[in-house]
């Protein structure tokens, strides 16, 4: 079973993401907070890491620095899931940083799942319906 941890400071965002892909066979869990986030990855050895910018005290970039920082973290795939919606805050998170993938909010399910399955090599995957 893969194993996503979703690093995000809503909780209501997390329980969302954690419906969404319990329902495809995916271990879900979730941190409210960049420093939890961290040693949660320690503690699971997550697949994946679904990762907000925008949260108080540590951000997710901060977040991002120190997984790539680190040498058991580094090789985890990240996707970014923010409001964060300007076309230069995509390009600094995929050509700059060279996260996974960036997913804006509000998003749709299949959106997030074909995303997820892409970067994990999983193209073959069956998908939600939009």
């Amino acid at each position: 079973m893969r194993k996503v941890l979703c690093i995000e400071d809503d909780p209501a965002m997390i329980d969302l993401v954690t419906l969404i892909l319990k329902n495809r066979g995916f271990e879900v869990y979730g941190a409210t907070s960049g420093a939890q986030g961290l040693e949660l990855i320690t503690a699971h050895n997550p697949d994946l890491v679904l990762l907000d910018l925008m949260m108080p005290e540590m951000d997710g970039w901060d977040v991002y620095q120190r997984m790539k920082a680190d040498e058991h973290m580094r090789a985890i795939p990240v996707i970014v899931v923010t409001a964060k919606a300007q076309n230069i805050d995509k390009v600094l998170g995929l050509n700059i940083a060279k996260v996974q993938d960036y997913i804006t909010k509000p998003f749709s399910p299949s959106e997030l799942v074909k995303s997820i399955n892409r970067v994990l090599g999983d193209s073959d995957a069956e998908e939600l319906p939009a």
